[in-house]
């Protein structure tokens, strides 16, 4: 397996922490001007080479989140800035989602990169996380949009730049540590 190019990994990393430059840059520069800084990002990620492929549903998420911004920064560029985790969470849980329906599932897809004769109990395992990762990012879209809406700038920052990636965080490895425990299972059954 290959590694991301050096673009793409910082382009990756510097979308990841887009809240925090976001949050801090508000200080500085108008929020519609940090909307398009996040445009250029979006757009070049989609457009670099990858060495890795991604999902066409995660392809598509990131279209859905550059055209969602796009429309409301045409009324609101710092709305736009502000609403850009949940548009990536919306568009996250959709790509979830399509992708429950379409199988693989986009959990089922990595596992298969480690793993790639999945048993049957492999892929209903991996549907099942792929819901919760869905559930995940529905509520965290919820949040998300409540400090959009009704907070302000450092506590956008702090729970879209910090504690939500923290969660995500939680999640996966509490996953990958249930996932352990059912291979052991598994393996002394």
């Amino acid at each position: 397996m290959s590694r991301p190019s050096l673009h793409s990994a910082l382009l990756a990393a510097v979308i990841a922490v887009y809240p925090i430059i976001a949050g801090l840059g508000i200080q500085f520069v108008d929020g519609g001007a940090i909307f398009w800084v996040l445009v250029v990002l979006l757009a070049a990620r989609l457009l670099l080479p990858k060495a890795r492929k991604v999902p066409t549903p995660v392809t598509m998420a990131l279209v859905c989140v550059i055209a969602a911004g796009i429309g409301v920064s045409l009324e609101d560029p710092s709305l736009a800035t502000r609403l850009y985790p949940v548009f990536m969470n919306a568009a996250l849980a959709g790509a979830f989602v399509y992708s429950l329906v379409m199988p693989p599932s986009i959990i089922e897809s990595l596992a298969r990169i480690v793993e790639p004769t999945l048993p049957e109990e492999g892929i209903r395992y991996t549907r099942n996380v792929t819901a919760i990762w869905m559930g995940f990012f529905l509520l965290n879209g919820a949040i998300a949009l409540w400090t959009a809406l009704a907070s302000t700038w450092t506590v956008w920052s702090i729970y879209n730049g910090f504690i939500s990636y923290l969660l995500a965080g939680l999640l996966m490895c509490g996953e990958m540590l249930v996932r352990r425990h059912v291979r052991t299972k598994r393996a002394s059954a």
